[in-house]
């Protein structure tokens, strides 16, 4: 009786067992193997990679040099770290059709933003799997905005505008979201300085409403996460307190030309300070956004437009005002 039972078992663990492990080990043959290197020395091998909706893409990662991280733009998804020497295993779905971008995600020389590859996905829609591609709102190109042409403030402040003073003056002032957005601050402020009820003020004062304006169209919220991004992807080149004096700022080059000679576009430029108030203030929140999206089209500016959701890019944009503005 024993003997039947015992053989009853080994059946019963060839018929699961050995169809289980066909499986586990044709999973594990179909990842697809992935090197990180420094961008310098090739970047993500392979850098663009195909799937299917709703199909798992099994992916084994390792770095051949330093550590790098991997993620998926546009998803929730946490980044995984890569580790040199050691292999790191993952599997992404799709449940939308189109181009996703994978970008490395920790500082590892001066063209780290270049480490980025895609995955091009085709098929149906569908509503089972777990990632799924958004389209950031291009506000510059519907407002025909030039990125790149220069945007100096004619008027700045004498010091640092506060929310706060701001608040105390007890002036109530509604900003209309989406259509300043296409408002600088300076034009802001010439509009208020030009108002009958607010000739009392001084024009530090006004400006204080400027700050006041800024800081009632955002949230402690969004400033953190602007915070938070902006540590991890803007502060290696902008700095800290956004002078332009990060750790690789010194690589960049400044871009100069001499008389009769031109730029050809490939040049890397020195870091925007987000503390010139001449430069920052004749800006809105539609060229900041621009900016990130687009990049400085080869000045070393990434573009981030793939990676960073339409409420991450506005979370950014409005933590990059609290250079200007006392929140």
């Amino acid at each position: 009786m024993k003997a039947e039972r015992f053989a009853l078992l080994v059946v019963i663990v060839l018929v699961i067992g050995v169809p289980l492990v066909a499986v586990l080990t044709r999973s594990n043959s179909d990842a697809i193997e992935m090197h990180g290197q420094i961008a310098d020395n090739g970047g993500w091998t392979p850098s663009d990679l195909t799937a299917q909706v709703g199909q798992p893409l099994h992916l084994r990662l390792t770095s051949d040099d330093v550590m790098h991280g991997f993620a998926v733009g546009q998803s929730a998804t946490p980044a995984l770290d890569v580790l040199p020497g050691q292999w790191t295993t993952t599997t992404l779905m799709f449940n939308q059709p189109g181009k996703y971008t994978f970008y490395c995600t920790r500082w590892c020389g001066a063209n780290h933003w270049r480490m980025r590859g895609t995955i091009e996905v085709t098929g149906a829609a569908s509503g089972a799997a777990t990632e799924t591609i958004t389209t950031t709102p291009l506000l510059y190109t519907t407002l025909h905005l030039d990125l790149d042409a220069a945007h100096p403030s004619e008027v700045v402040p004498q010091q640092k505008p506060s929310a706060a003073r701001g608040a105390v003056l007890g002036v109530m002032i509604d900003r209309a979201g989406e259509i300043d957005r296409t408002q600088s601050p300076a034009q802001v402020w010439q509009q208020l300085r030009s108002s009958a009820i607010l000739q009392n003020l001084s024009d530090e004062q006004v400006w204080d409403l400027v700050a006041l304006m800024w800081q009632s169209n955002t949230t402690p919220e969004r400033l953190a996460a602007g915070q938070q991004l902006y540590a991890s992807n803007c502060a290696a080149c902008h700095g800290e307190t956004g002078k332009g004096d990060g750790v690789i700022a010194p690589s960049l080059k400044k871009a100069t030309t001499m008389p009769g000679m031109t730029m050809s576009g490939h040049e890397t430029v020195a870091p925007i300070d987000f503390t010139d108030t001449k430069n920052m203030l004749g800006a809105s929140d539609a060229i900041l956004e621009g900016k990130i999206i687009r990049g400085g089209m080869g000045t070393g500016m990434p573009y981030w437009g793939p990676i960073f959701t339409a409420e991450q890019i506005q979370s950014l944009v409005d933590y990059l005002w609290t250079f200007q503005f006392d929140q």
